[in-house]
């Protein structure tokens, strides 16, 4: 079976959040399961375009409304992800340092599918599913059933991963001209709130549609940001599941990027020297508890409830507990965030950026991860806690309640509370300095957790039983 993932993003080459560790590690499990998974991604001009190798495996040019533009099919020459990597280099439009944030992201995206299509189109075969992730790519089902130039492919099955329903890529109608030509009497389909919608489109026209984590599946029926009546319509093609995470890029024992490398048998002082590590380079009492959030400072994460979270619970533990944040995102959370280091004379600290080998770090050294996420499709980062004998600190939302069971129940491994707000978060707080006082108790539910197998297999081969059931 050949499986094209169609995508934004893809960890170690573009990578925003979750979905570029998804890209990143699906496909090379699906390879093991015996499938032959590749992966195109727009070739931005990062560190990864300029540091490999790649030979053009196709050349063309496309009509983007009245705007002409040459693009290329660069193929990855050592195959060092475990699959075909394959990047859209369209100059003008995806030759940009970052993913996304620019003006003309309509047409970025708009224009990257269109180049996928054309360059499918033109092969001598065609692959047995299109899978497409969010958004970005949500009109590229529509496409296949309904544009004309693309008429070969209308058989060929396709597959819709929403990772996050709250970014849905509108724009107006007065766009529409931007869109290869198509049935007009099929237009309904690109139509939602009166504006043409990618990812709604992509739930009405892809064959099967599937969600990052059962649970989040479950509150698109309530909440999926004005999509809540389709999902819901849909119901019968739709599945929720649970992401994995790649246990050759976080394992402990073999990670590059942490102090310390440990295993079961040595996490105690494995996660010492590491926690020592990240104290000496911010500033904490390595004794005390360390409480670590990582990942985009926006609404979703419940990071604006950051800054009084740290504030309240420094107050009302002085002297007991630390907290480092990793992250950016709203400009008005980075100001908070920053106002309450200066505010704060002491356990609290930032760094703010992106920073891949910091955040294995933090993953290591830390005592406890909070995610007060208002919304949380599956969150991967619980996941990295775990492995790394983390305890994680989570809001019981979307895959965190289907991830994190709560060390007060039977079996629990972390610590869960029920409002995105800062009581419940601060509340946990203590909660987390009681436990890390218990150091049996601590010891124990590392363990439990570290225990835990989070990795790609079970998953990876969920999706390849999606596959199957569109075979007719």
């Amino acid at each position: 079976m050949e499986i094209l993932h169609v995508s934004a993003e893809c960890y170690p080459v573009a990578k925003v959040g979750g979905l570029g560790d998804v890209v990143g590690a699906l496909p090379k499990y699906q390879y093991e399961l015996g499938a032959i998974a590749k992966v195109v991604v727009p070739a931005y001009r990062n560190k990864y375009y300029d540091t490999h190798e790649f030979d053009v495996v196709h050349q063309a040019g496309m009509w983007l409304g009245h705007d002409w533009y040459h693009f290329n099919v660069l193929k990855e020459r050592n195959n060092e992800l475990g699959f075909d990597l394959y990047l859209v280099d369209i100059p003008g439009l995806l030759d940009t340092p970052g993913v996304y944030g620019y003006p003309n992201d309509t047409e970025r995206f708009l224009a990257f599918q269109i180049a996928v299509l054309d360059w499918v189109n033109e092969w001598n075969h065609q692959p047995d599913v299109i899978h497409c992730h969010d958004h970005h790519t949500g009109l590229i089902p529509f496409l296949m059933s309904y544009g004309y130039k693309y008429e070969r492919m209308k058989e060929v099955p396709s597959v819709l991963t929403i990772h996050n329903a709250q970014y849905q890529g509108q724009f107006g109608w007065d766009r529409l001209y931007l869109i290869p030509s198509f049935d007009l009497w099929k237009a309904g389909l690109l139509d939602w709130g009166g504006a043409i919608n990618p990812l709604a489109a992509a739930i009405k026209c892809a064959w099967r549609v599937t969600t990052v984590s059962p649970g989040y599946l479950e509150e698109l029926y309530q909440n999926a940001n004005g999509l809540e009546w389709l999902i819901t319509h849909e119901k019968a093609k739709t599945a929720g599941i649970i992401n994995g995470i790649d246990t050759a890029v976080w394992d402990p024992e073999t990670d590059h990027m942490v102090q310390a490398n440990y295993d079961l048998e040595t996490v105690a002082q494995g996660k010492k020297e590491n926690k020592q590590a990240l104290c000496e380079r911010f500033g904490f009492d390595v004794s005390l508890p360390l409480v670590s959030f990582i990942g985009r400072l926006v609404g979703d994460k419940g990071a604006d409830l950051l800054p009084e979270i740290i504030g309240r619970s420094l107050h009302e533990l002085p002297g007991e507990v630390n907290f480092l944040v990793l992250g950016s995102g709203d400009p008005h959370v980075e100001w908070s965030l920053q106002q309450t280091r200066h505010d704060v004379s002491y356990g609290f600290n930032l760094h703010i950026g992106y920073n891949e080998a910091l955040s294995h770090l933090i993953y290591a050294g830390s005592d406890f991860l909070l995610m007060p996420s208002r919304v949380e499709p599956c969150g991967l980062n619980q996941l990295y806690a775990l492995r790394y004998g983390t305890v994680p600190m989570v809001r019981s939302t979307g895959g965190l309640k289907d991830t994190v069971t709560d060390f007060g129940d039977p079996g629990g491994f972390g610590i869960r509370f029920n409002q995105a707000g800062v009581w419940d978060a601060c509340y946990s707080v203590k909660r987390a300095v009681e436990l890390f006082n218990d150091t049996a108790h601590l010891s124990e539910i590392r363990l439990r957790g570290m225990r835990l197998n989070h990795s790609w297999g079970r998953s990876a081969q969920q999706y390849l039983d999606v596959y199957q059931s569109m075979k007719g």
